[in-house]
């Protein structure tokens, strides 16, 4: 196989751009507190899987070695009982709640479910849930399922027209007062469309349903106001933004105006109001604590502190800006470099609808994403059918990482290194 150069590009239209970019970056120095990665390698896959904050690895050992190895179950009562609640507490200001509202508790697909099954069983009267073709596939899966458990559900899906641009108008006309029910993903995972969250919080509360936010592509890299929207119920992962760790568990929200309303329809022993007294009768928590279930996994919960911290610390305001400045300046250089590749634009051009996100779209972009891993080192994601996906994560991705993205990107197929990799998709992309 052939190779490129993977060196700096200061003679190519952009490069003082960036450095320019760089230079002015109020959150430069947010960077150097991650673990490093390979020399020249460039990571634009932060809307999967955030980068390892050199703190997490510091704190992770504290809890293995003294919090486990030496206070053993004494770490219980000290810490770890209410580590959970501290953490979403911690989380509440990034999305416009308040910390009784919020609080950290399983994966995203389950909390997910046990949101959705709570909304319909505060809705008995009401058989539709309507839900969008953007959505990702879990929440479409959890959504199904409730819908299935509670009985006498139908699921409507509105469709887009482009796969790019949420269907909001459509999405409003198929409310009624049959619907018990409005879920969406914030920002959407493919395209990064980003939804007005007011306007269709409104529409659906205007029939009397109830509103469940899926907030795992947006927070941490924009502000949300759940709060502001009158939003009922929310979920999102800390594993990207947030930079929690591989399967590191999610948080849920719950409006404190339908806190009466909704009850978890998983009862365990973390959410019952003693859950020493080991009571045969469940009692939920008067709090949101209430939606827990299980025992937390303590050694994941940790890492998720570290990446609230710098998030919080870095201020979400600034991170918003920088994610701005990233994705326009992205898109712009992939319209110079990139367009007469055979690369279009699949996300939103007006920067108040998309994310922190972009998607290209390329007929062979599985080979040319396998051709950026191996060869370019630069690591973004593929989406079907044909969607590179490239995550600006404003804590640590760079304006010279951008610029240097593209350009490795326009060697490697002018060296027509992608034509050398099959067709065929691995289980993981």
């Amino acid at each position: 196989m052939g190779s490129i150069d993977l060196g700096p590009y200061p003679m190519v239209d952009g490069f003082q751009d960036a450095a320019d970019l760089d230079e002015a970056d109020a959150l430069r120095s947010f960077a150097d507190r991650f673990v490093p990665t390979e020399p020249d390698l460039i990571y634009l896959d932060g809307n999967s899987l955030g980068r390892l904050p050199a703190a997490s690895v510091s704190r992770v050992h504290d809890v293995v070695d003294r919090e486990w190895g030496d206070r053993l179950i004494r770490s219980w009562p000290e810490r770890w009982w209410s580590l959970a609640d501290e953490i979403g507490s911690q989380i509440a200001p990034l999305i416009g709640a308040q910390p009784s509202e919020v609080i950290v508790a399983d994966s995203t697909s389950i909390i997910l479910f046990k949101l959705t099954l709570a909304a319909l069983q505060a809705r008995p009267g009401r058989s539709r849930i309507v839900t969008d073709d953007l959505n990702f596939p879990t929440d479409a899966y959890a959504t199904v399922a409730a819908a299935d458990l509670a009985g006498d559900r139908d699921v409507v899906t509105v469709s887009t027209s482009d796969g790019i641009n949420g269907p909001e108008d459509a999405i409003i006309a198929a409310l009624d007062n049959d619907t018990a029910l409005l879920t969406l993903t914030h920002v959407a995972f493919k395209s990064g469309y980003r939804y007005d969250m007011d306007r269709l919080t409104r529409a659906a509360h205007d029939v009397g349903a109830l509103v469940l936010w899926d907030l795992s592509h947006s927070v941490g890299a924009m502000p949300v106001d759940l709060g502001g929207a009158g939003a009922d119920l929310a979920a999102g992962c800390t594993y990207k933004y947030l930079n929690g760790g591989p399967g590191s568990p999610a948080f849920l929200y719950v409006n404190a105006t339908i806190d009466g309303e909704v009850h978890n329809p998983l009862s365990g022993w973390w959410g019952h109001e003693n859950p020493f007294e080991f009571d045969l009768e469940y009692r939920p928590d008067a709090s949101i604590r209430r939606f827990q279930t299980g025992t937390m996994p303590i050694l994941s919960l940790s890492a998720v502190e570290t990446g609230v911290a710098l998030t919080t610390e870095a201020g979400i305001k600034r991170l918003r800006e920088k994610s701005v400045g990233l994705s326009a300046f992205f898109i712009e250089q992939a319209r110079v470099h990139l367009e007469p590749l055979g690369f279009t634009l699949a996300s939103p051009a007006d920067p108040a609808r998309r994310g922190s996100h972009v998607s290209l779209r390329h007929d062979d972009g599985w080979r040319i994403v396998q051709a950026m891993i191996e060869h370019g080192k630069v690591i973004p994601d593929f989406r079907e059918p044909d969607n590179l996906r490239f995550g600006f994560a404003p804590l640590y991705t760079s304006y010279a990482d951008l610029h240097t993205a593209i350009i490795r990107i326009k060697n490697l197929i002018a060296a027509a290194l992608p034509q050398t990799y099959p067709t065929t998709r691995s289980a993981v992309t």
